[in-house]
């Protein structure tokens, strides 16, 4: 996709001419317009949203890289499906759907830590899915697509697609995932060297990268991504691990990011580098990590006020006010 820039010229305008001074509504003006061109319209009007939460198990868990557990992700797979979740209650406060898929729980990747996660057509087999998932939300009235995941050990698997894909040293992109103490931490950078090490792939090959150190629900999620954006669907993203997701869509159709938001700024200390590639600045910093989409959820709001204000607010001819023209 390439987002119109005539329809983020003209919804800038429309903007400009409410009972407001130019620009006193700040990044929300920005997110308005930006919209705008994504949608390829200056008056996108309300967009239903969708929050799809990816579900995978990994084999990299058996390092002790998590706080908790593998069996967790099948637990909060349950708890999704019953609407209990952080993801489920903010989707809700925001009148979203949220669409949960399993993608591989009870089938965990291999260990990224001594070979290979997956092989590369299964990759692209996870990929396709999760497009097929886009274009079936967009088809329903979907115009707004927000990633979500859950997957003990995922960040790990994120930290090092992140570290292969920015080429910089695990220690900038590991960080506490769910709560890991020093000696966690420490783990975990030495399994992500290992897991650097073990992977021979091309690293400017973004689906080889995918698939010698990624997961499932993140090759998914990046199949949305990517057929999100060639619809002209909103791409907001979550924290590190989804937008490591995106970043590898980016890899593969620059294009793409132009359709991505960032919803929040994580305290995963590769979140910020992840961001930055991506050419994105987030909305919210409130020390979110939770996952699951719940950052994501949480900034739909933001998203529908911008889209009101630029529908319903009153102009300086509509309302009779006199503009002082800045």
């Amino acid at each position: 996709m390439t987002v119109d820039e005539r329809a983020r010229a003209a919804a800038q305008a429309a903007l400009d001419a409410k009972t407001k001074p130019r620009g006193s509504l700040g990044r929300l003006e920005e997110l308005a317009a930006h919209i705008a061109a994504i949608r390829g319209t200056p008056e996108p009007g309300r967009l239903e949203a969708a929050v799809v939460v990816a579900a995978a198990d990994h084999g990299v868990a058996a390092e002790g890289v998590s706080a908790y557990p593998g069996e967790v992700t099948r637990q909060m797979l349950a708890n999704f499906e019953a609407g209990g979740a952080a993801v489920c209650v903010l989707a809700r406060t925001a009148g979203a759907r949220v669409h949960v898929v399993d993608v591989g729980v009870g089938r965990p990747t291999g260990n990224i830590a001594h070979g290979p996660a997956m092989m590369q057509t299964e990759a692209r087999r996870l990929i396709d899915e999760g497009s097929a998932c886009a274009r079936a939300l967009e088809a329903d009235g979907v115009g707004i697509v927000a990633l979500g995941e859950m997957g003990i050990a995922n960040s790990t698997v994120a930290a090092a697609l992140a570290a292969a894909l920015l080429g910089v040293d695990p220690e900038s992109v590991c960080g506490r995932g769910t709560g890991i103490d020093d000696e966690g931490l420490g783990r975990k950078v030495a399994v992500v060297r290992s897991a650097l090490d073990a992977s021979s792939v091309d690293r400017d090959d973004p689906v080889a990268v995918l698939a010698g150190l990624g997961g499932s629900e993140l090759a998914f999620l990046c199949g949305v991504a990517l057929a999100a954006a060639e619809h002209n669907m909103v791409v907001v993203l979550d924290g590190f691990i989804s937008s490591v997701a995106a970043l590898v869509a980016a890899r593969l159709a620059p294009a793409a990011a132009e359709a991505m938001i960032a919803a929040h700024l994580s305290p995963e200390p590769g979140h910020r580098l992840v961001l930055d590639a991506l050419g994105l600045q987030p909305l919210l910093d409130l020390g979110l990590r939770l996952g699951e989409g719940s950052g994501a959820a949480l900034c739909l709001p933001l998203l529908a006020a911008a889209l009101a204000v630029l529908d319903e607010m009153a102009t300086f001819a509509t309302a009779g006010v006199t503009d002082a023209g800045r």
